[in-house]
């Protein structure tokens, strides 16, 4: 069954339009259930985003280090109380995204039975090459719908920070209302429940 979904998604990639039926749309539980049930593994390149299962775009070398570049920094100023994690899970009421960077509150160990949530967490960071477009649209809608209060893109085309701040769900789609870009020159702060705890040179996050 798992390869047949394999194949059925590499199929799918290549050859199917977009519908123009309706289409179903999975909540959280019933995707946790597809993994419980081995229907999705570890080995199945996909996120849930809005309902929907997304192809997650393969990594670059630069993706990578930035990656690594942006968690390390991180980490070196947070606040006791606080860690980070990495292309892990996080749930919210629809997705169930796996942000490159993420800031959550306590320690790991408390988290055996469930994935991070919105009330968990300070700061999501997304690093963007490839998937720009995606984190400026449905990974932010994502983000800013559960009210995570902080959400970064690091821009490696750019070669900016993309700070992301004041979610709101007002109006037809969720969306931050405050943008700010740093870039190579500047000092990005690193904000945790509101409070700066440090500021990170924005060459130090790039490749």
């Amino acid at each position: 069954m798992i390869d047949a979904l394999g194949k059925i998604m590499r199929l799918t990639e290549k050859t199917a339009a977009v519908p123009t039926d309706l289409i179903w749309r999975l909540s959280v539980e019933q995707y946790h259930a597809m993994i419980q049930a081995g229907i999705l593994t570890d080995d199945d390149p996909v996120e849930l985003l809005e309902g929907w299962l997304v192809v997650k775009l393969p990594k670059n070398p630069p993706h990578r280090v930035a990656t690594r570049l942006v968690r390390t920094e991180i980490e070196e100023r947070l606040p006791s109380g606080w860690y980070t994690d990495s292309q892990e899970p996080i749930t919210t009421a629809d997705s169930e995204p796996e942000p490159d960077v993420v800031v959550v509150r306590g320690e790991t160990r408390q988290y055996l039975a469930r994935h991070p949530g919105p009330e968990d967490i300070a700061l999501v960071v997304e690093v963007a090459d490839t998937t720009l477009q995606r984190d400026r649209t449905s990974k932010k809608r994502t983000y800013a719908r559960a009210g995570i209060l902080v959400y970064w893109i690091v821009n490696l085309g750019d070669r900016v920070i993309e700070v992301y701040t004041q979610p709101s769900t007002l109006g037809d789609q969720p969306d931050y209302t405050q943008k700010q870009e740093y870039g190579p020159s500047d000092l990005v702060p690193l904000v945790i429940e509101e409070v700066e705890v440090g500021t990170i040179p924005v060459q130090s996050l790039l490749p």
